[in-house]
């Protein structure tokens, strides 16, 4: 059955691939689409059409005519969004906002998994991978943020470009998966407690995890293997990813980019948004005293999938639209409502260790003994170094009281 359930998801997919193949000479990448256009280093003279072929005058003049360049050309829509303050200035304050608050609380869930949770269970373990992806993404968001807020100007070289969209991507697509195994294992966890507890195990969820990051990084290696960086003459900036030659890149990207984000998000999503439905209905039909506990953790579950669509999807179908409107016509609007959208995305990096670790009441006890440990600590440490100084004190009382009674007895 859930075969042919993702047959009928991809199906519909790959066929659109081929109608936009297939729909003339206009290809179709996922960036700022430019071409290439033959200028020189000064305007021809007139002469130079007008002169016949054969004459000495004429041969004269061909020598000396400057030679050919290739230039790069985009489109008014991309050369303004390039130079845009959307582009240099929201975008990047966005990314610097981000990485701010996320490197901390990402570094501080990691320092909790690994230092406080024991034994580890399966969901310590998915969030644990969540809480590594997620930092590693915004360790990647320094190299974003110089390149915007130099107005999109890569000056790190092309082998840094691929290594660091490649990561980028890989990270983000990988906390999508890793959130997709965290919703599989709450959902057999709610809704089949008895059943699931021999595929609940730590063993299980580590393989789930090496299978997620294995995916990730098979998916975005082709991306290692582009050039991704263009110097556009006409602005005196080389792009890093944003701007892809139509015809050398024409059928590559075609094909790429619809399996890619189906199979890194479509499909996850399918199944994300099958799973919290059942346990919500779960923990909605269960009878029993506690009712606001019950109410706090179906609230928390739609929290958590409401957040989850909110990142994701609007890029992912912003990026599908791209494809569907170059069909038609050129159309660089759609990218840029895509960076813009991955910006904003962005943001999970932040709420994931709210909601998946800070958020959870066992963390919030983990914390609360972590903390009242440390206080105790303390409080022990000044009743023994209080009790010290007395039992010092009294011991030079009494060696002085001994003195004195030596001294009256002589």
């Amino acid at each position: 059955m859930m075969r042919y359930f993702i047959l009928s998801t991809l199906l519909p997919l790959v066929a659109t691939a081929a109608l936009l193949q297939n729909s003339g000479n206009q290809s179709i990448v996922r960036t700022f689409s430019g071409f290439f256009r033959t200028v020189t280093d000064e305007p021809f003279d007139y002469l130079d059409v007008l002169e016949g072929s054969g004459s000495g005058y004429s041969q004269d003049r061909d020598q000396r005519r400057p030679a050919a360049k290739r230039q790069f050309h985009i489109s008014k829509e991309a050369s303004e969004f390039l130079r845009s303050s959307l582009a240099t200035v929201f975008i990047p304050t966005v990314y610097t906002i981000i990485f701010l608050i996320s490197v901390p609380l990402n570094s501080l869930a990691l320092f909790m998994f690994l230092r406080r949770v024991q034994p580890k269970k399966p969901a310590a373990i998915y969030m644990l991978n969540l809480a590594c992806a997620d930092l590693l993404f915004v360790l990647l968001l320094p190299f974003r943020i110089a390149y915007h807020y130099n107005g999109n100007h890569w000056i790190y070289g092309s082998a840094m470009c691929r290594v660091v969209t490649a990561a980028f991507y890989c990270n983000m697509y990988c906390s999508v998966l890793l959130i997709t195994c965290i919703a599989v294992d709450r959902f057999l966890a709610v809704v089949y407690p008895m059943d699931s507890l021999m595929w609940r195990s730590p063993k299980t969820a580590s393989a789930a995890c090496a299978t997620m990051w294995l995916l990730s990084i098979a998916g975005v290696t082709p991306l290692l293997a582009s050039e991704h960086t263009v110097h556009l003459s006409e602005l005196d900036i080389t792009t890093c990813h944003d701007v892809l030659d139509i015809d050398h890149l024409r059928g590559y990207y075609l094909y790429f980019f619809p399996i890619f984000s189906s199979l890194f998000f479509f499909i996850p999503f399918i199944f994300t948004t099958v799973c919290y439905i059942g346990i919500i209905r779960t923990l909605r039909a269960v009878g029993g005293e506690n009712r606001a506990r019950r109410s706090r953790a179906v609230a928390m579950a739609a929290m958590v999938f409401a957040m989850f669509a909110a990142c994701f999807a609007p890029t992912n179908i912003i990026l599908l639209t791209h494809y569907v409107r170059f069909a038609s016509a050129q159309d660089d609007a759609s990218y840029a409502a895509y960076l813009v959208a991955t910006c904003i995305g962005s943001l999970n990096c932040c709420l994931d260790p709210l909601i998946y670790y800070f958020g959870s009441s066992q963390c919030q006890k983990q914390m609360l003994a972590f903390f009242t440990c440390r206080s105790a600590l303390a409080r022990s440490q000044i009743r023994s170094s209080s009790g010290s100084t007395t039992s010092s004190k009294l011991e030079t009382f009494k060696s002085n009281l001994s003195s004195q009674y030596r001294k009256l007895v002589a």
